[in-house]
């Protein structure tokens, strides 16, 4: 069994599709202290939500989620970050490395399919360096530089080095012979990687390594050196009955998912709109979520697709921010409220109409819904868009899809509600 440890939990669920269409089967765990692992499938991953979280608490919640895949006797383990290296990748790395006993890891951070490559140790998001891509303004953590060997040397005292695509074009056994002369001198090696077969090459040459990390994207490539499935395809298996319409949910303002809502409602889904102005005012929180509960309520109940989301109005979300920072209030505490806010009304509506298929859009947003839902985690049913997959929550009779902010095409959202109604009858 493969144990990973992921950041957040779309990454958790995008890791998971890319083991799951290469024919694994692939569950999601929500972190937990002292969890038991029940082995019912070839990968296992815990997601931590640890990106945002303080560089201690996340080093903490890496190396206890590690120990229980250690206790579940997992012959592989895969530290899951962000494709493009923001959260608290070095402490992380650490963690896992140090409950394992072990001192080297393999990384990729390539996802071709996603736009993400590494030539030369610099890293790019559609042709753009880090620091000219849409993340240089990610409000917690802006990508200001592109070496990823020079990022990663900043956060551990571990030494880190690179293989270049030279060495990786000339095959897997090249390449494993480079990262057996790295491990003799490094703990860490970074791996270049342009397209699918670099990683294929990667897979080959890093199969018979303990520890590895990085991007989802490798997932794909690597149960085509390993052992396979022995178990039987899930999307073939999942009916679940729900006559209310499906409920998609909006907290990210990256303009993949502002495009994406978009499509969504020019195809006629109803949208309801939070101001976030509001959730930031004591005196309107508690009538706002009334106001879009009820609203929501009556749509979803008559079958009718609906899309709550928070405001991406610039002025609007200026105007946010500038409320905020009069009561003393940081811009990741803002978007952890709106996210807060929105998981709010994705329970009550959960609750009051036994909503049964759930759509989430933002990495955060994601996450917290899943909390305040109590979802402990899901089974990966199929992939949707590249990395984004569905799901089938544990224990639950219900069907989510998760989707990271900056993932998924123009149609993605309409493409993800189409999907759930598929696997559902009235």
């Amino acid at each position: 069994m493969i144990g990973v440890v992921a950041d957040d939990t779309t990454g958790a669920n995008d890791i998971g599709i890319m083991f799951s269409k290469s024919g694994y089967k692939v569950k999601v765990l929500t972190f937990e202290e002292n969890m038991e692992i029940v082995k019912d499938a070839d990968v296992v991953i815990i997601d931590t939500d640890s990106r945002l979280d303080s560089p201690k608490t996340a080093y903490d919640k890496v190396f206890k989620a590690t120990r229980m895949l250690q206790k579940a006797d997992c012959s592989m383990y895969y530290n899951k970050t962000c494709s493009v290296f923001r959260g608290n990748i070095g402490v992380e790395f650490d963690a896992m490395l140090d409950e394992l006993n072990e001192e080297f890891a393999i990384i990729s951070l390539s996802f071709p399919q996603n736009g993400r490559t590494t030539v030369n140790g610099v890293h790019k998001v559609n042709g753009k360096r880090l620091e000219d891509s849409e993340f240089l303004h990610d409000p917690v953590h802006p990508t200001i530089e592109s070496n990823l060997e020079s990022i990663l040397k900043k956060q551990t005292i571990r030494k880190v080095t690179s293989i270049y695509l030279d060495i990786v074009r000339k095959g897997p056994e090249e390449l494993k012979a480079a990262i057996e002369q790295a491990k003799a001198d490094y703990q860490y090696v970074i791996i270049d990687g342009e397209t699918q077969e670099d990683l294929n090459i990667i897979a080959q040459a890093a199969s018979g390594y303990k520890v590895l990390a990085g991007s989802s994207a490798l997932g794909e490539e690597l149960p085509k050196a390993l052992p396979k499935s022995e178990f039987s395809d899930l999307a073939s298996t999942v009916t679940i009955k729900d006559a209310n319409g499906v409920l998609i949910v909006s907290g990210s303002l990256t303009p993949q998912t502002k495009e994406q809502t978009k499509t969504l409602i020019d195809s006629g889904v109803s949208s309801i709109i939070v101001d976030s102005r509001k959730i930031l005012a004591d005196n309107n929180y508690q009538g706002e979520l009334e106001k879009v509960y009820r609203e929501a309520e009556l749509l979803l109940k008559d079958g009718k697709d609906v899309l709550i989301m928070a405001e991406n109005d610039p002025n609007i979300v200026r105007e946010t921010k500038e409320i905020g920072k009069l009561k003393g209030l940081g811009e990741l505490i803002i978007s952890k409220k709106i996210s807060s806010f929105l998981a709010s009304v994705s329970k009550k509506l959960t609750d009051s109409l036994n909503l049964k298929r759930i759509v989430v859009a933002g990495g955060d947003t994601s996450g917290t819904v899943c909390r305040h839902l109590e979802i402990k985690g899901n089974y990966i049913i199929k992939e949707i868009d590249t990395g984004v997959p569905s799901g089938l929550v544990i224990d639950k009779e219900m069907l989510i899809v998760l989707k990271s902010g900056s993932f998924g095409k123009k149609d993605f959202l309409v493409k993800a509600v189409s999907h759930l109604k598929e696997l559902t009858v009235l």
